[in-house]
């Protein structure tokens, strides 16, 4: 069995992948090309992608004899690979939920901080030398504690940054679902998303990607939302609308943002790094050691069950 790891991952998996699973680790960085990955396909039986590495129907159309017969994907979301036509084409496909649902959620409560509270811009202002010291007005923000919260998808991801919200700084809490949950403290299931933007000071997204999100979050959405309200990215990037979202920024239509993904990751336009309304993270939601580690073990647990003929942990 041949398997392929598209990107370096931390020393405790790779040593693992290497000793148990004799696994080929990728050295760079960088997402994988349409040759590599056709390349992968037709010469590993395992292959274990990385977030921007496109298994698309495409792919699958043009890649002729596939040796690959699973692809154990290195985090929980899985709109980088179609999994419809890897599964016509014979392969499972797994994920790594869980082990990134508390980083996840700290991402968001950094953002909704940093966003609020002017963290970017004032760390900026004072890297810069032009601050002149403390006054009464300087740089107000939005106080949190208190405030309403509104989640855009309620699964593990989202009921933890409710839960967060709810009990560390008071907040009131509501949530778009497609069925009402149990959570154990107090949250309002509502009727769709535009109802809740009128109601919320933080919008957070927290859906998964792919076609039936893509835009989720559009220029109607943004226009709902009070001039005072934050909106906060930590899903990923084309469920919003980002020409519509630079606008509402830049007209003051919307008090701030605070992104950790963009809708043509990695670039992201001028115009957002221009605006000092928005806060910009490089992709930060799982990125500590022990998450890593965890989401990397959890996809090689993926790869010792198919070699055994086990069932797969988190089959897609």
């Amino acid at each position: 069995m041949k398997i392929l790891i598209t990107r370096p991952m931390t020393p405790a998996v790779e040593e693992r992948a290497r000793k148990e699973l004799q696994a080929e680790i990728r050295s760079e960085t960088s997402v994988l090309s349409e040759q590599e990955i056709l390349d992968a396909l037709r010469q590993y039986d395992v292959v274990v992608p990385t977030l921007g590495d496109m298994f698309s129907a495409d792919i699958f159309a043009q890649v002729g004899d596939i040796r690959c017969r699973l692809l154990a994907n290195f985090g929980v979301g899985f709109n980088h690979i179609d999994v419809a036509a890897a599964e016509a084409a014979g392969l499972q496909v797994s994920n790594t939920p869980g082990a990134v649902t508390d980083a996840t959620a700290d991402i968001a409560l950094t953002l909704i901080l940093m966003s609020a509270r002017r963290a970017g811009e004032g760390e900026r202002l004072v890297r810069s030398g032009s601050w002149q010291g403390w006054h009464p007005t300087q740089m107000l923000g939005l106080h949190a504690t208190g405030k309403k919260l509104g989640v855009l998808g309620f699964g593990r991801i989202g009921q933890a940054i409710a839960h967060r919200c709810h009990f560390g700084f008071g907040m009131e809490v509501f949530y778009t679902a497609r069925s009402d949950k149990e959570v154990g403290f107090p949250a309002k299931r509502m009727p769709d998303l535009n109802t809740m933007a009128q109601e919320v000071d933080f919008l957070v997204v927290a859906v998964p990607g792919g076609a039936e999100t893509r835009h989720l979050v559009n220029a109607e959405v943004l226009a709902a939302m009070k001039p005072t309200a934050h909106l906060i990215n930590i899903a990923r990037g084309e469920v919003v609308e980002q020409k519509a979202l630079i606008s509402a920024l830049q007209s003051g239509a919307l008090a701030g943002a605070g992104l950790d993904v963009y809708e043509f990751e990695p670039d992201v336009p001028q115009e957002l790094i221009d605006l000092e309304n928005v806060t910009l993270l490089p992709h930060l939601g799982t990125a500590t050691d022990e998450v890593r580690s965890d989401m990397g073990h959890m996809a090689l647990d993926n790869v010792a069950a198919f070699l055994a003929g086990r069932e797969l942990p988190n089959r897609v």
